[in-house]
């Protein structure tokens, strides 16, 4: 039995030799997880082990001393999970660099105590997550790993904006922009720092938004706000406004005060990007239609028609000017007193229709046009009745007749005119068949008619001679002035016998000719 024992012992150095002893190695720690400080302790084995505790060196009052970590069982940062036997293992939850450091055990005895000779370092580190590149244009390539000097679990998973996510693919896109960091699983608290993904795209969405929003009424102001979806994000100058096709501002934010009807129309926004997508570095926004409201302007009062005589009838058509258009029309005419006036309301709706006109109905009348913005006048309006003008009427008779007269005399004259001229022509006609008869008698009366026409003062050389017995026969006005001159000349050579013949000739030429000058 005794031989026995002593094989025991040597082959159990420690446990039965009953040699004083501590064995531990280093770890390393991830900073948020938990560890365990691997321990053994000898002692010899006619003991038995009463106490046993761990200790760390602290730096106090200028020195180095040993302080005993809380006695067991200790705060959930601190648990021994070792034994009073030969187990000494410590475990620290939730390390944290505080944490790093040497660490001593030590136990006692029923006959004595140890402290050990040799430490346990602990080294804290932690999970580190890499971004390459940390910004990406949308459709690139990066790489993101998580890296601890520790060994590295070989479970990592990863967290993008707190929640857990699979590992980002390849290539980037714009949604995997965001803050990410790795952590252990099953250890969610042992986490790495965090690390931005910067994803840059171009112009998604372009927006125009409108303050206040609701009605715009006439004379408030408006804001116009350029907003786009793009990262970067578009510069305040990287914005314009238009209106109706028409550039009115640069810059993200635009502002009209008092507003005018003028104002309305289609807006847009147009904003520009430095990064481009599918070949465009320009978007516009969809169209905002502003629409400017106001109350009725320019009220007038139109009639159709002017004469306002008794029992007539007239229509007084209201019109304005309005956004939204007038909707409710009121009639007022004025009412005198001899110590007052008033405004009485004489009808609804856009026309005033007044039939049969009669004195009662004269006076002032005025329309008001309203819409759901406000109110507004006309000018009053003065109706009269008109009595006939029968002098004006007569006067105008009197007119007429005299220019019917006036033309009828004027007609008259030129017929009359016509008329003289047509019987000068047939006097001429018959003056010239006379002559012409006359000729066919005799060759003395032809010797008597060279005699006749020998002082006819012609006025063209151009006109023919009476050669071979042929006259030459003036126009109406030529034979005026050419018989006033014609001279009856008897001739001197004459014979006895042809006297009394010459004698006749120059009667009857005298005769001739007499007509003629009485015609002119």
């Amino acid at each position: 039995m005794d031989s026995w024992m002593l094989m025991i012992l040597v082959f159990m150095p420690g446990v039965w030799s009953g040699d004083w002893g501590v064995t531990f190695g280093d770890q390393c720690a991830l900073r948020g997880g938990s560890v365990v400080m691997k321990c053994s302790y000898d002692y010899p084995w006619r003991d038995t082990v009463t106490q046993v505790g761990w200790s760390r060196p602290l730096f106090t009052s200028g020195t180095w001393r040993l302080h005993t970590l809380p006695s067991l069982p200790s705060p959930p940062d601190f648990e021994y999970v070792g034994n009073l036997n030969h187990n000494c293992s410590l475990k620290i939850n939730n390390v944290q660099p505080t944490d790093e450091g040497k660490y001593y055990f030590s136990f006692v005895t029923t006959s004595d105590k140890w402290t050990s000779k040799t430490y346990a370092y602990l080294s804290v580190n932690d999970l580190t997550a890499v971004l390459k590149p940390s910004t990406v244009k949308e459709g690139d390539d990066f790489s993101l790993t998580c890296v601890s000097d520790c060994p590295t679990p070989t479970t990592i998973v990863w967290f993008k904006d707190g929640q857990q996510v699979p590992t980002p693919g390849f290539p980037v896109r714009r949604e995997d922009a965001g803050s990410y960091f790795c952590a252990v699983l099953g250890q969610e608290t042992v986490r790495s720092n965090s690390v931005t993904l910067n994803v840059q795209y171009g112009l998604r969405r372009v927006t125009l938004s409108v303050s206040p929003p609701g009605d715009i009424v006439k004379g408030s102001s408006v804001t116009f706000n350029c907003s786009s979806d793009a990262n970067p994000p578009v510069e305040p100058r990287g914005y314009s406004l238009y209106m109706d096709g028409q550039l009115i501002s640069s810059g993200q934010e635009h502002t009209i005060s008092d507003l005018q009807p003028r104002h309305s129309g289609l807006y847009h926004c147009q904003a520009w990007s430095n990064v481009s997508w599918r070949g465009d570095d320009m978007m516009n926004s969809t169209d905002v239609h502003l629409d400017v409201l106001y109350g009725p302007e320019n009220v007038s009062i139109s009639v159709d028609d002017q004469q306002f005589t008794e029992g007539s009838s007239v229509n007084l058509t209201c019109s304005s000017v309005a956004n939204p258009a007038a909707d409710n029309y009121t009639w007022y005419k004025r009412k005198d007193s001899p110590s007052s006036s008033s405004w009485l309301q004489v009808g609804w709706g856009q026309v005033l229709s007044l039939s049969s006109l009669e004195a009662s109905h004269t006076g002032l009348f005025l329309c008001q046009a309203r819409n759901s913005v406000g109110t507004g006048n006309s000018t009053a309006l003065p109706l009269s009745l008109k009595t006939e003008d029968r002098g004006s009427q007569i006067h105008l008779i009197i007119a007429v007749v005299g220019v019917i007269v006036l033309v009828t005399l004027v007609v008259a004259h030129l017929l009359y005119c016509k008329k003289q001229r047509t019987n000068a022509a047939e006097k001429r006609t018959a003056i010239d068949s006379k002559l012409s008869g006359e000729g066919l008698c005799s060759s003395s009366t032809e010797d008597q008619l060279d005699t006749v026409y020998a002082n006819i003062n012609t006025h063209s050389s151009s006109r023919p001679r009476n050669n071979h017995h042929k006259h030459y026969v003036p126009s109406f006005d030529e034979a005026e002035r050419i018989y006033t001159t014609v001279a009856i000349k008897p001739r001197n050579n004459s014979r006895a016998p042809q006297e009394s013949l010459a004698t006749k000739g120059e009667s009857e030429d005298s005769v001739i000719y007499s007509t003629v000058v009485t015609s002119s």
